[in-house]
């Protein structure tokens, strides 16, 4: 029973210290919240998951990951100076979502934040700005309520409508980006490969950042 123990304590983890800062930036940036998802089993980092509820001002649900950034990615040489290389996520959901809910229509975008989280871990690489994921191997939707099959990487947007800044961990450098995660179609997910970040945010100029499972395929022609 010991080893069994042993085996699921995580191997990053933020400092006590690190864990208030990181929790109080989420809390001045996207809002008050007073629940977290915590995570039973940790493997490797220990990812667990603030629910910010929906607000008048914010009429839908901020998912933010916390703990994420405790693991250092590794960043190109030539890129240490303008990527971070710590990393925390988020996504939005409509207010009537069930978070609540066990079933994978309901939990996949809990999957995905948990799944970016550990995707640096696993594969010894990084996550930024304009990166693209595609959830499943085969290109298959996420899930059964949803044709979306992959995520965007875009800047996160607080609660004041701004992008959240990294937050400085540290007086020696030790900062955590904060970024979005934009579910995205088959189609989508080609014409971003194909022409680039900039061109695919551009057809997104008026969609919101919350989670719309029936919104437009901006690429479906």
């Amino acid at each position: 029973m010991k080893k069994d123990h042993q085996e699921t304590i995580p191997q990053y983890s933020y400092t006590e210290k690190e864990l208030e800062k990181v929790s109080a930036y989420i809390e001045r940036q996207y809002g008050d919240y007073e629940e977290v998802m915590h995570e039973m089993v940790s493997p490797d980092i220990h990812c667990d998951i603030v629910l910010v509820p929906p607000t008048e001002s914010s009429p839908f649900y901020k998912l933010v990951t916390m703990g994420a950034g405790a693991y250092k990615m590794s960043i190109p040489k030539e890129l240490k100076s303008t990527i971070c290389d710590r990393a925390e996520y988020a996504i939005f959901l409509p207010k009537d979502w069930n978070v609540y809910a066990d079933y994978e229509e309901d939990w996949w975008p809990m999957r995905i934040l948990k799944s970016a989280a550990r995707l640096t871990v696993d594969t010894d690489d990084y996550l930024c700005i304009a990166h693209s994921v595609q959830v499943e191997e085969d290109g298959s939707p996420i899930a059964k309520n949803t044709q979306f099959n992959s995520f965007v990487l875009m800047p996160s947007i607080g609660k004041e409508g701004q992008e959240v800044e990294p937050l400085k961990l540290s007086l020696f450098g030790k900062k955590v980006a904060f970024y979005q995660l934009f579910p995205l179609y088959p189609e989508e997910l080609k014409y971003k490969l194909e022409h680039g970040y900039d061109e695919l945010v551009e057809l997104f100029q008026k969609e919101p950042m919350v989670v719309n499972t029936h919104r437009r395929n901006y690429c479906k022609e």
